[in-house]
């Protein structure tokens, strides 16, 4: 059995991958686990998205914290990022967040934040796993539960801090995916002064990513053309990325909001050791910018908590993903998608630009992904003929593009991921790749 935790805490189908006797069972042992880490009677945050699952895997959640000892503070449905504010607002020993991100409505999942905002180390996350075995404890009394108190309110005024310039005279169009941010994003852009048009921002608890949100900014995008918009913003579920279109319809992926404002920063005097944190993901094209930009880069592996870690080991103030997932160290402690996007357009506010000249100071290569089911991800790690095929390819491409294969950390996926000056050679690449994935490691 591989491990229960992936990149982003635990993640399956509602219901027969992830059970209510999964969920009370992790309640029940992150309550151990804090225990033995000094933690002798642990407050959790705990935060949901719109899923309909999210309603009955919380409360399976909730009663296996209170039933160990732990005490809860509902925050409700909130962003992912919210709730690792909202821990440390409220100086509880751990955030936990019910949510598969940009899953379909039909996944959900539960990651657990420290009393820091971080997500748990892997190293924690084992310890939990290893103790859903373990005897459950004799407890003399129920843990307590309370809502939590102004924290949304708290959270928008600490996003409204980050502004640096106010938004009056901009027309945005902001994507929610029907996710946990449909009421809180249009909120935040309006208090900073912009007039918000707001799709996707009805959940109903089964419609959560369907078509919309930051896996479809072409949705936004269309939506910013037709109704003459100076921007447009796409985020996830669970509101931990966003991604952009500019008043013509191009989609900005989170390369170009990294690139974008690395140089703002840079340039303000407010990028640590001008260096930016990004993965093995970013596209080539994000690699030369910065090169000619004199900024330095280390890469990190895919996963916003590795390039926080990173971050966290060399002090950097800025990392972040191509999907979206941004990192402002001096406002935050994960990806937040709100925040991404208060600081994406209000750097270009402040300079009185658009964020197409935001996002041009790099140019994106032609990516080519193609994903290929497998029933077991890990076994590419001897796959002597995925690397084969890899080794061919790149030698073809040279120095005018790359390739990349990895397993997703969320998903029985092996994702082959091509970068070139064509995408038409970027594809035959790809397609070349994964032919030998799916010929050797698929079903």
């Amino acid at each position: 059995m591989g491990r229960l935790f992936g990149t982003d805490g635990v993640r399956g189908l509602a219901g027969t991958e992830l059970t209510s006797d999964l969920a009370f069972g992790l309640g029940r042992a992150a309550v151990a686990v804090l225990g033995r880490h000094g933690e002798g009677h642990p407050t959790f945050v705990v935060g949901r998205d719109p899923r309909a699952s999210g309603e009955w895997l919380g409360y399976a959640l909730t009663e296996g914290i209170r039933r160990a000892g732990g005490d809860v503070i509902l925050a409700g449905i909130e962003p992912t990022p919210a709730v690792a504010f909202m821990t440390i607002d409220q100086g509880a020993s751990a955030g936990v967040v019910i949510s598969a991100s940009h899953n379909p409505a039909e996944y959900n999942g539960i990651k657990f934040f420290d009393r820091a905002g971080m997500k748990l180390p892997d190293a924690i996350e084992d310890e939990i796993e290893a103790a859903l075995g373990d005897e459950p404890v004799t407890t003399t009394s129920m843990g307590h539960l309370r809502p939590i108190a102004e924290g949304r309110e708290r959270y928008l005024r600490h996003l409204e801090g980050a502004a640096l310039a106010r938004l009056d005279g901009w027309r945005v169009v902001i994507d929610c995916a029907n996710g946990a941010a449909s009421e809180l994003a249009p909120e935040l852009l309006r208090r900073l002064g912009a007039e918000v048009v707001a799709i996707n921002a009805s959940p109903d608890g089964a419609n959560i990513n369907e078509g919309c949100g930051a896996l479809h900014p072409d949705v936004v995008a269309a939506e910013v053309v037709h109704r003459g918009a100076d921007a447009g913003i796409s985020h996830d579920g669970d509101a931990d990325r966003a991604l952009f279109a500019d008043h013509d319809g191009a989609v900005i992926d989170g390369d170009q909001v990294l690139a974008g404002c690395a140089v703002a920063m840079r340039d303000a005097g407010a990028l640590h050791d001008d260096t930016v944190i990004a993965t093995v993901m970013s596209n080539v094209g994000f690699m030369r910018a910065m090169k000619e930009a004199d900024i330095h880069v280390e890469l990190a592996r895919v996963g916003d908590r590795y390039v926080l870690e990173e971050m966290r080991r060399l002090g950097a103030s800025l990392g972040g993903e191509q999907s979206g997932h941004v990192i402002f160290a001096d406002h935050a402690t994960t990806g937040d998608g709100l925040l991404t996007a208060v600081r994406f357009l209000t750097t270009a506010a402040a300079a009185g630009v658009g964020v197409s000249r935001l996002a041009s100071v790099m140019r994106r290569y032609p990516q080519v992904m193609i994903n290929v089911s497998v029933p077991d991800r890990e076994a590419l790690a001897d796959a002597a003929a995925v690397e084969a095929a890899v080794d061919r390819a790149e030698a073809s491409l040279g120095d005018a593009g790359r390739v990349l294969v990895r397993q997703s950390g969320t998903e029985p996926l092996i994702r082959v991921m091509v970068e070139a000056e064509t995408e038409a050679e970027a594809r035959v690449h790809a397609e070349s790749v994964a032919q030998v994935v799916r010929a050797t490691l698929g079903y």
